[in-house]
Parts: C-alpha cells; sequence; structure tokens
C-alpha cells in the first residue's frame, strides 16, 4: 500500500510515470485507489511548459494534477469518509522528496480526509469535472460572499470553464449569456446559449463580463463591450502581465475583478445540482486514456483544439 505509479514532470516538457513511495498514513488521513483524473489545460499546461508563475510549492520534480476520483481503501480512527465510500480528491501531497502541484495524478494516493468529498459513484469519470465547476461558481458567487450575485451576460472562451460557467448561469433560471469563440471546432456543443464569434456579436452593454480564455490580451477588448458600471471578471489562469488602456476603462467606469480559487462552500453547492441533475456534465470528457498512455494523452490535452477534457483510466494495469 505504500506505492503508486504516478505522472512526474521530471522538467519542463519532460513527462513520465514513475513508481513512487508514498508517506504513510495518519490517523486523520484516508488512503484512496484513484479511478480516474483530469487534465487541466491551464495550470497543468503552464507547468508542463515552464511557464507557471512564482506559486506555492513551485519546483520540479513535481506530480501535477488536481481532478481526481476515486475509492477509499483504507481510512484512518480519526476519518470521517469509511472504505468503499466513492470521493473526490483535489490533489495530495504524499510523495516524499517529489513535490505534489497539485498531487492528484497518481494510482494512489494519501490525503488528509478533510480534503475529500464524497460523490455519487454514479457520476463516473464526470465527477472530475467538479473542480472546474467549483471555480466556476466561485467567480460567480465569490463563495457565497457576493449579494446580489451578477451572473455572466457575455463569456469570453467556449472551454470546459466556459461551459460550466454558462450552464450553471441557465441552471440558475438567469437568462443564457453569450458566449464568444473564435475557434469553429470549439463554438460546437452548446446547450440553451448562443456561442458567437466577437465579430459577429454587435453588443456593447454587457453588465458582466467573464473570462474564461486565459487571454492575457483580453481586457481592451471586454472593456469596450460593457455599459457603464461593468464589469470583468477574470476567470482564467494568466502567466504573463495583464494591462489595459486607461481611458475607455475610465469613461466606463470598470470594475475588473480576479476571481479566486474555489473554497468548500463552492464545492458542496456544485457537488449537489451535478447528483441532482440541475448542472449537467455531459459533452465535456472529450478524451478518454489508460493512465498508462499518460505522456502522449498530456501532449493531446495541451495540442489538439478538440480536446475539451482528457481524462486518464486509472483502473487497468499499468
Amino acid at each position: 500500500m505504500n506505492m503508486a505509479t504516478a505522472v512526474v514532470l521530471e522538467a519542463p516538457e519532460q513527462l513520465v510515470l514513475s513508481q513512487l513511495e508514498l508517506q504513510a498514513p495518519g490517523d486523520g488521513d484516508v488512503v484512496v485507489d484513484i479511478e480516474f483524473s483530469g487534465i487541466s489545460t491551464g495550470t497543468e499546461k503552464l507547468l508542463w511548459s515552464g511557464r507557471m508563475p512564482p506559486f506555492p510549492g513551485m519546483g520540479y520534480p513535481l506530480v501535477p494534477g488536481y481532478e481526481s476520483v476515486g475509492r477509499v481503501v483504507a481510512a484512518g480512527v480519526h476519518a470521517r469518509h469509511r472504505v468503499g465510500e466513492h470521493v473526490f480528491v483535489p490533489g495530495a501531497r504524499c510523495f516524499g522528496p517529489v513535490r505534489g502541484l497539485f498531487g492528484g495524478a497518481a494510482s494512489r494516493l494519501v490525503v488528509d480526509d478533510e480534503r475529500v468529498y464524497n460523490v455519487d459513484p454514479e457520476l463516473g469519470e464526470s465527477a472530475v469535472l467538479l473542480a472546474l465547476a467549483a471555480t466556476a461558481y466561485h467567480a460567480v458567487s465569490g463563495g457565497g460572499k457576493r449579494d446580489p450575485i451578477v451572473a455572466p451576460d457575455l463569456i469570453i472562451g467556449h472551454g470546459v470553464l466556459g461551459r460550466l460557467l454558462a450552464r450553471l448561469t441557465v441552471a440558475a433560471g438567469l437568462p443564457p449569456p453569450t458566449v464568444w469563440e473564435r475557434n469553429a471546432t470549439r463554438a460546437l456543443g452548446a446547450t440553451s446559449y448562443p456561442v458567437l464569434t466577437p465579430d459577429e456579436d454587435p453588443r456593447r452593454d454587457y453588465h458582466a463580463i467573464y473570462d474564461a480564455s486565459g487571454d492575457v490580451r483580453i481586457l481592451d477588448a471586454a472593456i469596450a463591450r460593457l455599459a457603464k458600471g461593468g464589469e470583468v471578471v477574470l476567470a482564467g489562469f494568466y502567466a504573463e502581465p495583464l494591462s489595459f488602456n486607461f481611458a475607455p476603462a475610465f469613461m466606463r467606469e470598470a470594475t475588473i475583478r480576479c476571481a479566486a480559487e474555489w473554497q468548500r462552500a463552492d464545492m458542496l453547492a456544485v457537488k449537489q445540482l451535478a447528483e441532482s441533475g440541475a448542472l449537467r456534465l455531459d459533452g465535456l470528457i472529450t478524451h478518454q486514456e489508460r493512465a498508462a498512455n499518460a505522456p502522449a494523452a498530456y501532449r493531446t490535452a495541451f495540442s489538439d483544439a478538440a480536446c475539451l477534457k482528457m481524462v486518464l483510466d486509472w483502473r487497468t494495469p499499468q
């Protein structure tokens, strides 16, 4: 029980599968056999390329991944979760000298019981999407601190995060947002909301524009479409400094807000929505590979525009 197969980034663009020794579980830990883990085309791509900005725990070698789902196989005496339960794990730091940033892409994890969340096994591999759903929920709600909530009426980017922002808005019974997407392949698959290119959209009176593209050049284009007093929410992850022209923002009295990492309340909220069927997670996972093919899977996830979400299947023998 003290070994795991893990995805290890030894250095930028040098990804291997390695056998790693796990730390011994404590009384408050659970041991989870991972069934599926997702590959993030935001933060993990930055780790893979070596372009990740300064971040706590940054350094190589590291185990990436914060979208893992599996089954508890051992539980400490003080753990609330029990053997046999299906759980979502947002990463772990259990690999000794190999950093866990974020440490979820492995066949087995030792993790603090407080960090895991029960999930309905009926969600299957779709449960890996809960982290991005919680990110989208936090962007809109501010972790429950924004009242009234100003939901997006324009979303930039039709990747998984953009789609989840749109689906959450529709699930809340609010007017469907417009989504911008320049890539014709990624523009497909919309449900109950329009997807346009910026050139096709004449509107210049949006009140809440949410960027899910991660494009560091996005602010001027977004500000130009705001109504007076409107808000631009930066919901992506940005590897380089952002800048904008002051005069257009000044004339609109624009607000620019950064959406931070999801919190426990966000995860509990989206988990309930997904398990009840109010938030649909179908159609977002487009690619799946055996974990043994992880190096090729990561390259596909980072280079194929048709790949919305790549999931590694850890259930088969390595």
